[in-house]
């Protein structure tokens, strides 16, 4: 039997049972997909996107070669539950993820079935927000790019989304937009060359650890209450040798660490107010595009190293492709990697706690497979694939 329809026969069950046969126990499958889904994606060439238009319109024409790419491969894994990255902020969800949910997911792409998910969260991010500094110091204040409390040409690029079979608990979401990086113990300070502050006291005084946010989301399955922790940390790059970017990647993952932790969380609050970190004994999924690899790349690694090593998450496996191994057959990571530039970038981590894994992959066909065409360039796709898990809650 081929190996990806193997996997996918794997992936479309949603119930087991347990060896007795006494007990069904409900199999669940969490994903998250860097989708490339923000409007300037979809410019003509030398054009500034904006997601109250060129989005809005791809969106709700249900036409999108790419984006029906997107929905087929979603409905190819068929997450239970599924995080969105770079999917833009789109206040009307109707002319948003309500339309991408109407207009491709629930129409059968490619051969795929169609697949509903009634439930979603999203808000606002960082990422565009004007600050009234020159966060970059190269002397121009500018209300975008690298000035803006997260890089981003307009607000709410970059965004996120989640999407959900199980329904959500709104009223107990928790969020994490405006947590000061400064109220972080020991954060990773930015220095110029001549050791002075990188960021002026005024600007250090405001500025947000997220570049996008960090949500906590609980999702009811079984009666029992799963914790996703959602965020997109910035990239590592794009910046000079103070690595400005490569300390916030970090920070903003460790963020995460501290979060699950017993004893670690007591300096974090919310966006209402709310103080401390996730409850004792808490089912929780980590996902999200982290762009930090523990072994490659430029990212300050201890952060994602640390999170990896927590007593808390279920770490032991990598999810792998073959896809990924002859993308780049020199590299012996190649088999773990998430975008097509070479590294492991995004992940899903169970709590160890409360799940029992089954099985996990990046869904990156090798050439010549069923639906490599999907992935077989940015511009089939997106520059990241989709990674899931599949557990059984207990």
């Amino acid at each position: 039997m081929n190996k990806i329809f193997f996997t996918l026969s794997m992936l479309s069950a949603g119930v087991v049972f347990s060896q007795s046969h006494s007990q069904k126990k409900t199999e669940l499958t969490f994903a998250t997909y860097n989708v490339s889904m923000e409007s300037e994606n979809y410019s003509p060439r030398g054009t500034k996107g904006n997601s109250e238009q060129i989005l809005i319109h791809e969106l709700n024409s249900g036409n999108n070669a790419q984006i029906k790419n997107i929905a087929q491969i979603i409905q190819t894994v068929r997450p239970d539950v599924i995080l969105l990255n770079e999917f833009d902020y789109i206040k009307n969800p109707k002319l948003g993820v309500k339309a991408f949910v109407k207009n491709y997911l629930k129409v059968a792409q490619g051969g795929a079935k169609a697949i509903d998910y009634p439930y979603y969260y999203y808000s606002t991010v960082n990422t565009g927000q004007p600050s009234p500094y020159d966060l970059n110091n190269d002397g121009k204040l500018e209300n975008f790019g690298s000035d803006a409390w997260g890089f981003g040409m307009y607000p709410g690029q970059y965004a996120m989304v989640l999407l959900s079979k199980y329904p959500i608990d709104v009223k107990a979401v928790r969020t994490f937009q405006n947590f000061k990086w400064k109220d972080m113990p020991e954060p990773l300070l930015t220095k110029k060359a001549d050791g002075s502050d990188w960021y002026s006291k005024e600007a250090w005084s405001q500025f947000p650890l997220s570049s996008k946010s960090h949500w906590d989301v609980p999702v009811r399955v079984d009666k029992k209450t799963v914790h996703i922790l959602a965020s997109h940390p910035t990239p590592p790059s794009f910046d000079g040798d103070e690595d400005r970017n490569g300390k916030r990647n970090h920070d903003e993952i460790r963020f995460w660490k501290d979060y699950i932790s017993d004893n670690s969380a007591s300096y974090i609050y919310d966006d209402k107010g709310l103080k401390g970190g996730l409850a004792a004994n808490s089912q929780f999924v980590i996902m999200g595009d982290q762009n930090a690899s523990p072994v490659e790349g430029n990212a300050i690694k201890e952060g994602i190293q640390s999170l990896l090593a927590s007593p808390k998450v279920n770490s032991e496996f990598s999810p792998a492709s073959k896809g990924g191994a002859e993308y780049t057959p020199e590299n012996a990571f190649g088999i773990n990697h998430t975008a097509f530039w070479r590294m492991r970038a995004d992940y899903v981590l169970p709590s160890k706690l409360g799940f029992k894994f089954v099985n996990s992959g990046v869904f990156w066909p090798a050439k010549g497979e069923p639906m490599s065409e999907l992935v077989e360039k940015r511009e089939s796709s997106s520059d990241h694939r989709l990674v899931w898990v599949k557990v059984i809650l207990e």
